[in-house]
C-alpha cells in the first residue's frame, strides 16, 4: 500500500490528471471484472451444466439467465470504486452511483424475467402433458409485468434520489389511470384463470371460432393472446378475454372419444322406389349381409299377411318388401361389418324429409379414428361402395339434368315428333 501511495504521490500535483487516471483505472477494473465473470466463470458454469442431465441448468443457459446476471458485476465495481476516485465532486459521485444502481436494478429485473421464462421451460420439460393441459405462461407473464413495474419504480426512485415509498404512495392517486391502462391485462388474467380452472382450453386443442376466422389447433396460450394455427397454415391471434365473452367450439371431446362423425346423405330418386316381387326378393339373397334380414322379414310378413287374408281383407292391404327398405337394411349391415367404423358409438341409417332433390338417406356413424386424412378416406370408401351398389336394388341416385343429358334427349324428342 505504501508503494502504491509512493507511486501515485507525484500525481497529487496535477489533480485533473490524477482524477482521469483513477477513472480510467476504475473502468479498466470494471472491464476486467466483466471479462473474468463472463469469459471464465460463466464458461466454467456452462461446462458444468453441459455435463449434467438436469433440466434446470439447461433451461437457465438456454434463456441466458446467468449471462444477463453477469452484467451486474462491472456495475458493482463502478458503484463501489467511484467513491475512491479523488477530485470528483460529490454530485458526480452521487450521479454515477445512482446510474450504476439503476443499471443493477434493471439487470436484475431482466434476469428475473428470463428466470421466469426458464421456469416455464422447466415446467414443460418435466411434465409435458400437465404443461399442455394446465399452461402457466399467462401467470408467469403477469408476474413479469408486476416485477417490471416495481423495477421501474425503483429505477426512477434511485435516479431522482428519492424514497421508493414516496413514489408508491403517489401511485395510489393514479389507481384509476392504471386500471384504464392495464384493463386488457386484468381482463386477460381473469380469463386465463377461468380457462385453466375450468379446463376449457389446452395447447393442441382444435377449436373453431367463426367470428374471428379461427379454425385450427391451439399452439400457444399466453396472458393476453391465444394463437391458433388454422388449417391453411395461417395464424389467428385471439385476445384471451374473448374466449370467455364469446362462444367457441372445442373438438377435444372428439379426440378423447376416439371416433369422428360421418353425417352424410344419399339422395334417392323417389320415382325408383317400389315393392320387390318374389323373384327380386329371392335374388337379393345373394347379398350375404342381408340374407338373414330377408329371411326374417319374409317370415314376419307371411305371418302378418296370413292373419290379414284369413280375416277376408283385400290383398291390397298386405305388407310387402320395398327396395328402399332392403337397401337401408343393407347399408346398416354394411356399417355393422365395416372394420373401420367405431362399433361403440351411434350407428344409424335414416330417412330425412324428402324434397325436390329426392329422398335423403342419411348415414350417421363414427369412424374408428380421428385422423383427418384417414377419416376422409374411410368416408369416401363407404360412399364409393354405396353409389356403385345402389342400382342392384332397383334404385337410382337423384341428379339434376346436365348439358349432356339434354344433348342426349333432344335428338330423341326430335325423332319422335309428328311430321304433320
Amino acid at each position: 500500500m505504501d508503494a502504491l501511495q509512493t507511486l501515485l504521490e507525484p500525481l497529487s500535483a496535477t489533480p485533473r490528471l490524477e482524477t482521469t487516471i483513477f477513472v480510467v483505472l476504475l473502468f479498466a477494473a470494471a472491464l476486467a471484472a466483466d471479462f473474468v465473470t463472463r469469459r471464465v466463470l460463466l464458461r466454467l458454469f456452462v461446462k458444468a451444466v453441459s455435463g449434467s442431465s438436469s433440466a434446470y441448468g439447461g433451461a437457465l443457459l438456454d434463456r441466458g439467465v446467468v449471462a444477463r446476471l453477469a452484467h451486474v458485476v462491472p456495475a458493482v465495481v463502478i458503484f463501489t470504486g467511484i467513491a475512491y476516485v479523488p477530485g470528483l465532486p460529490d454530485t458526480a459521485v452521487l450521479l454515477v452511483r445512482n446510474l450504476a444502481n439503476a443499471y443493477m436494478i434493471l439487470t436484475v429485473a431482466l434476469s428475473l424475467g428470463k428466470l421466469l421464462n426458464a421456469l416455464g421451460d422447466i415446467y414443460e420439460r418435466l411434465d409435458p402433458l400437465r404443461a399442455r393441459n394446465k399452461p402457466i405462461k399467462g401467470y408467469l407473464q403477469l408476474v413479469k409485468i408486476i416485477g417490471f413495474i416495481f423495477a421501474a419504480v425503483l429505477v426512477i426512485a434511485v435516479l431522482l434520489n428519492r424514497s421508493p415509498l414516496l413514489l408508491l404512495s403517489g401511485l395510489g392517486a393514479m389507481t384509476a389511470v392504471l386500471l384504464l391502462v392495464f384493463k386488457d391485462t386484468i381482463m386477460s388474467f381473469v380469463a386465463s384463470v377461468q380457462l385453466s380452472s375450468q379446463d376449457m382450453l389446452r395447447v393442441g386443442d382444435w377449436i373453431e371460432m367463426p367470428a374471428l376466422n379461427a379454425d385450427g389447433d391451439v399452439i400457444d396460450i399466453a396472458l393476453h393472446t391465444v394463437k391458433v394455427q388454422n388449417w391453411d397454415r395461417t395464424i389467428t391471434t385471439i385476445p384471451t378475454w374473448r374466449l370467455i365473452n364469446e362462444s367457441f367450439k372445442n373438438w377435444r371431446g372428439m379426440n378423447d372419444t376416439g371416433g369422428r362423425r360421418i353425417k352424410r346423405a344419399l339422395y334417392i330418386d323417389q320415382s325408383s322406389i317400389r315393392f320387390l316381387n318374389e323373384e327380386e326378393r329371392d335374388r337379393m339373397k345373394r347379398f350375404a349381409l342381408i340374407d338373414a334380414y330377408l329371411e326374417r322379414k319374409r317370415e314376419e310378413l307371411e305371418r302378418y299377411n296370413e292373419v290379414l287374408l284369413a280375416q277376408g281383407r283385400d290383398p291390397v292391404n298386405t305388407r310387402r318388401v320395398t327396395n328402399i327398405g332392403t337397401f337401408r337394411a343393407y347399408v346398416a349391415a354394411y356399417l355393422e361389418a365395416h372394420p373401420r367404423i367405431h362399433q361403440g358409438l351411434t350407428k344409424m341409417v335414416r330417412q330425412l324429409q324428402p324434397g325436390p332433390t329426392g329422398l335423403p338417406l342419411e348415414i350417421y356413424c363414427f369412424t374408428a379414428t380421428t385422423a383427418w386424412v384417414e377419416y376422409e378416406g374411410i368416408q369416401a370408401d363407404i360412399f364409393d361402395h354405396l353409389y356403385a351398389i345402389v342400382p342392384e336394388f332397383g334404385l337410382r341416385v337423384f341428379q339434376e339434368p346436365t348439358g349432356a343429358d339434354l344433348g342426349r334427349w333432344l335428338p330423341e324428342v326430335a325423332g319422335n315428333a309428328d311430321p304433320g
